[in-house]
């Protein structure tokens, strides 16, 4: 079966620098794939380079069964959605969704057309007369997303499109980006460095580090069964517990993630032989639904996160806490 895109042990180098590193990957017709990781951890890179924006140092990348090295961006059947947006001021919404089609020598009717059911599949007809700085934050952006659409792209790229949105924007705009690639069946290939926008979105998530992909899942894998601990740490908030800690709780000596909210806190009690410990209360940090609470358990930090309805707990309180033994997941050594 065709892929959308491969990359086959694509490394790009600047210098010394190993921006990508030897990095293989498969990407589905139809999927929507997150690129997840730190600044500087080579998920841009990978996405200028199925742009066709930096070229591999070595390795083989394929779009669609097409070899994409050495072609240059404008013959590739993708397009991209930037953080900035790149409207063209000087000109209506109309124009700057259809530019594209303009470049490619497409007439100005059927451009026209084409640009005005493209304003509407992204729910701004009668927006087409207006200039850029005429529209919030959230219209422009769509007007990118229109943009993008119009040329009939096999595969988009979204480099952290929702980055300058406000929190309630961009968790719409989430919603709404993934409605429009289900109903579009474009293979949607998104950047972020934010951990909700990955997972409330993406069929799959790719973690990079390093420029490395240090795992690859659906998001509840990837949250529920972190690969090493950088994906446990990077990927939510997870208590990280070390062998020998872990090994005095009933579990095999090994390192575990241990999900804050898999954790039950009692004021007072006494620990059961396994899967609990008794701590002492270091902080409370109230957030609306949960409340916080960071735990000193024998000089190992713990974080729970516990329903606000449970009540007072302070700082000093002497608690119990204790989980399922299915809570706990192994992890391999290395960070």
């Amino acid at each position: 079966m065709t892929t959308a895109v491969s990359f086959q042990n694509v490394s790009r180098h600047f210098g010394a620098v190993r921006a990508v590193d030897d990095v293989t990957l498969d990407i589905a017709p139809g999927e929507f794939f997150a690129m997840l990781g730190p600044s500087g951890s080579g998920k841009t890179t990978c996405l200028r380079l199925i742009a066709g924006f930096e070229q591999p140092s070595s390795g083989h990348i394929e779009i669609f069964g097409t070899t994409a090295e050495g072609l240059p961006p404008y013959r590739r059947n993708v397009n991209t959605v930037f953080q900035d947006y790149a409207l063209f001021p000087h000109m209506s919404i109309l124009d700057n969704v259809a530019y594209g089609l303009m470049v490619k020598g497409v007439a100005r009717a059927a451009r026209e057309a084409k640009a005005l059911d493209a304003l509407d599949l992204v729910e701004l007809k009668g927006f087409e007369g207006r200039r850029p700085s005429q529209l919030s934050g959230g219209q422009r952006q769509r007007v990118a997303l229109a943009r993008a659409l119009v040329n009939e792209p096999k595969v988009l790229l979204l480099d952290e499109p929702l980055g300058a949105l406000d929190l309630k924007l961009r968790e719409q705009m989430q919603v709404e980006l993934k409605t429009l690639q289900r109903n579009l069946g474009i293979t949607f290939v998104f950047v972020t460095h934010d951990q909700g926008e990955a997972l409330s979105m993406a069929d799959r998530v790719a973690i990079f580090n390093n420029g490395k992909i240090v795992q690859v899942g659906a998001p509840q894998e990837i949250y529920e069964r972190p690969r090493t601990r950088f994906v446990a740490d990077f990927v939510g908030s997870s208590n990280v517990l070390p062998p020998d800690f872990a090994g005095k709780t009933g579990a095999p000596a090994r390192w575990m993630s241990l999900r804050p909210e898999k954790i039950t806190i009692a004021v007072g009690g006494t620990p059961a032989k396994a899967h609990s410990v008794a701590a002492k209360v270091t902080s409370v940090h109230y957030q609306g639904a949960v409340t916080r609470v960071n735990t000193d358990a024998g000089g190992q930090a713990i974080a729970v996160a516990a329903p606000s309805s449970f009540g007072l707990i302070a700082i000093g309180d002497e608690v119990t806490l204790s989980w399922p033994a299915d809570a706990l997941h192994a992890m391999e050594d290395e960070a």
